[in-house]
């Protein structure tokens, strides 16, 4: 009853008036330090979020990036495959030829020079006429 009366507002008590002001001080700062804390995480929800949209673009753009460089190694791949299966069978018309050459050699008793014959599978990194230029495109190097 007594502190009924002390809160009734008809005496004026300084020590309830002193803690009551202290809790309406407190819920201020809870408040605002509520308020701060929300506005934290909403601006690393955004944060979170647009950078979520930036990673999905880097990976559309590096997805995109690694299938044209897959067709185009693909696409190189099997020009490479003409050009082995091209120098295997010129490297065959030549070893025939050599043979011709011999016979020839044999029957007519003069001599011919028969020029060695390359194993560009053994040494692929040589060239098989280093005098002859190698052509190339410039649309074999896009990046």
């Amino acid at each position: 009853m007594r502190r009924q009366a002390a809160n009734s507002g008809s005496d004026f008590d300084p020590f309830h008036a002193n803690i009551d002001e202290r809790k309406r001080k407190r819920m201020l700062s809870n408040r605002e330090s509520a308020r701060r804390s929300r506005m934290r995480k909403q601006k690393q929800m955004e944060d979170l979020v647009n950078e979520a949209s930036l990673l999905k673009n880097e990976n559309e753009r590096l997805r995109q990036n690694i299938n044209r460089n897959t067709q185009r190694y693909v696409e190189i791949e099997s020009a490479n495959n003409v050009l082995k299966a091209q120098t295997k069978e010129l490297t065959e018309r030549l070893r025939s030829l050599n043979t011709v050459l011999q016979i020839a050699e044999e029957v007519s008793g003069l001599e011919v020079e028969i020029p060695e014959i390359p194993d560009p599978l053994l040494k692929p990194w040589q060239p098989l006429c280093p005098l002859q230029p190698i052509m190339a495109s410039a649309d074999m190097f896009q990046y």
